[in-house]
């Protein structure tokens, strides 16, 4: 659980409206290196000539926190080949969230539904049209984050001469020809980076960086405005769904930090899917805006317009630490290999006796809150309890 600020039940105010730049100093990754001079060997791997990658296919399919945490390895493939052209291969439902990778560019987006309509023609007439275009690019590396089954055949019919991968166990090897086993025990974005650097690629400053389209932050903008909600004062955006119902904190709960913010003066937003939107009658019914059912990236823009996002375990949490928002994310604990938020454990909220999101007790995550609102620069004294 998060230091005890003396502050659980007390509010913010006013906020400064551009918020301090989180530090980038923690990452378990070495940045002692430069990125090499196009031509260039990359070390450790012998005959592999750098300057030859004319094409890189990255190859994560699911689900947005993955996607997600192969972004600071998409930025080192970029800086050890800046002339290279990346095409990143995801499920059909993720493919929006690759708008925000500019250093991808282009995207193959494999369209799950066709198969699940289990017409034989149509699976067929799909699976010919992947194989061709992988065949087609002529790729010179491909690198699997995924490690399925799957993946791993897809990886080895891109015909690319270097194929890299993770793997869980060495029955997939033979897909690759370097594969290196999946290391549970450290972030899965430190995992993704370590992968690279075995296989050869320079290690340069980590970077984790979402770049929102402009067109998702105007209908974001538009969707404030029509809420009668006002960009420039504090915004607390809650996230209370996860894909794993064993994931999330109560929604009741939700609803009282939700009311107790919003006695402090503090804007509350209650985001979600489209299938949450009849879960998410009560915070409407209470009054609170609801944005279930916007879509992906303008979910994104929403919580980049508002100052602190609160939810469990999910993509979107990580989607907002990746465009530098700072969140309280719900975790049952934070042990070697978590997901917690990227560079940031100190931004979950965990039960004292760390055994259950659920036993989490609703002062410790106001607590979390203020001390979250008061490290973006609270701009007056603290008022008390409304």
């Amino acid at each position: 659980m998060l230091l005890n600020t003396g502050r659980a039940t007390q509010c913010v105010p006013r906020l400064r409206a551009k918020t301090r730049r989180v530090r980038s100093d923690v990452s378990a990754v070495s940045t002692s290196k430069a990125t090499p001079a196009p031509g260039s060997r990359v070390p450790d791997a012998p005959g592999f000539d750098q300057a030859a990658v004319g094409k890189v296919l990255l190859i994560r399919l699911r689900s947005i926190g993955d996607v997600l945490f192969t972004l600071p390895a998409v930025h080192l493939v970029r800086a050890n080949f800046p002339r290279a052209k990346i095409t990143f291969l995801v499920r059909k439902e993720n493919a929006p969230l690759l708008e925000g990778f500019r250093e991808v560019d282009a995207v193959i987006a494999l369209d799950r539904a066709l198969y699940r309509q289990k017409n034989l023609k149509v699976m067929a007439m799909e699976t010919l049209s992947l194989l061709r275009r992988l065949r087609k690019e002529k790729f010179s590396l491909a690198v699997d984050f995924q490690g399925y089954g799957e993946t791993a055949w897809l990886t080895r019919w891109s015909g690319a001469p270097q194929r890299w991968g993770s793997v869980y166990g060495a029955g997939r090897s033979w897909a690759y020809t370097r594969a290196f086993k999946r290391n549970n025990l450290i972030h899965p974005v430190e995992h993704n980076l370590s992968l690279l650097e075995e296989c050869g690629l320079y290690p340069t400053p980590v970077r984790n960086d979402f770049t929102l389209p402009n067109h998702a932050l105007d209908e974001a903008r538009q969707f404030f405005a029509a809420q009668g909600l006002n960009v420039a004062l504090p915004t607390l955006f809650i996230q209370p769904f996860t894909s794993e119902p064993r994931k999330a904190w109560p929604l009741e709960r939700h609803l009282v930090v939700a009311e107790h913010w919003r006695k402090c003066g503090v804007q509350v937003l209650f985001g979600g899917g489209p299938a949450d939107r009849a879960a998410l009658e009560p915070a409407r019914q209470a009054g609170f805006p609801v944005s279930a059912g916007a879509s992906l990236l303008v979910t994104a823009g929403l919580m980049k317009l508002s100052t602190l996002v609160l939810g469990s375990d999910t993509g979107l949490l990580h989607l907002a630490v990746a465009m530098n928002k700072r969140v309280v994310m719900f975790m049952a604990s934070i042990a070697p290999g978590c997901p917690h938020p990227f560079q940031h454990p100190e931004w979950v909220v965990t039960a004292t006796d760390k055994r259950s999101i659920i036993r989490i007790e609703i002062p410790a995550v106001i607590e979390a809150c203020a001390q979250a609102f008061a490290e973006q620069g609270a701009d007056a004294a603290y008022s008390g309890i409304p």
